[in-house]
C-alpha cells in the first residue's frame, strides 16, 4: 500500500486553520487518578476558546475501534497503539487530541511518542500521578472494589503492573484541584 496524499500540506491546512497546529496531550495514569475529567476539562476550555480540541477516552474507544481487544499485555498495547495512531491523524488534521488512556507500559507510550515525533508532531505526556490507595477511594468504576474481592482479575495497579513515565512533559499529582490541572496543561500546549 502506498500512503495517499491529499492536496494540502500540513503547513498549508493549518495556516488555512488560522495559524493553529495540531498536538497530542496523552494523559495516563491508574484507573480512578481522573485523567479523563482532567482531560474533558481541557477539551471543553479549548473548544470554548475557539481551538479544535477531541477527547479520546479509553472507555470510549473500547466500545467501537478498540472493541475487539481484551485486557491482556498484547491487547492492552495494541489498544495504545490504535489510539495513537487516531491521535497523530488528529493532531495532522490541526486538532489537539486530548487521549486519556490507563496505557500501563512504558514502551507503548514511548512508541505513540515516537510516532509523532517522526511525523513532526507535538506529543505531550501528562502524567496523573495519584496514588493507588486514592484511586481505590475514588473507584468510580467499582473496579478497584471489584479487584479487592477477587472477582476483577488484572486491573492495573493491583495485580497488573504500571510503569509510571520517566520524563512527563508534566506530572499532576492525584490532589491537585480539576482547574488547576486543566490550567496546567493549557500552558503545556
Amino acid at each position: 500500500m502506498t500512503w495517499h496524499a491529499g492536496e494540502l500540506t500540513r503547513e498549508r491546512r493549518w495556516e488555512e486553520l488560522g495559524g493553529l497546529q495540531g498536538a497530542t496531550a496523552w494523559f495516563t495514569g491508574l484507573s480512578g487518578s481522573g485523567k479523563s475529567t482532567i482531560a474533558a476539562a481541557v477539551e471543553k476550555r479549548l473548544v470554548e476558546s475557539g481551538r479544535p480540541a477531541y477527547l479520546l477516552d479509553g472507555d470510549n474507544l473500547r466500545h467501537g475501534l478498540n472493541g475487539d481487544l481484551g485486557f491482556d499485555a498484547a491487547a492492552r498495547d495494541e489498544n495504545v497503539r490504535r489510539a495513537g495512531e487516531v491521535a497523530r491523524l488528529f493532531a495532522d488534521a490541526g486538532l489537539v487530541a486530548l487521549v486519556s488512556l490507563v496505557s500501563p507500559y512504558r514502551a507503548a507510550r514511548d512508541a505513540v511518542r515516537a510516532l509523532h515525533e517522526a511525523d513532526g508532531l507535538p506529543f505531550f505526556e501528562v502524567w496523573v500521578s495519584t496514588p493507588p490507595e486514592e484511586c481505590a477511594r475514588r473507584d468510580p468504576k467499582g473496579l478497584w472494589a471489584r479487584a479487592a474481592t477477587g472477582e476483577l482479575g488484572g486491573l492495573t495497579g493491583v495485580d497488573a503492573p504500571y510503569e509510571a513515565p520517566e520524563r512527563p512533559e508534566l506530572e499532576l499529582p492525584g490532589d491537585l484541584p480539576a482547574e488547576g490541572a486543566t490550567n496546567l496543561v493549557i500552558a503545556q500546549l
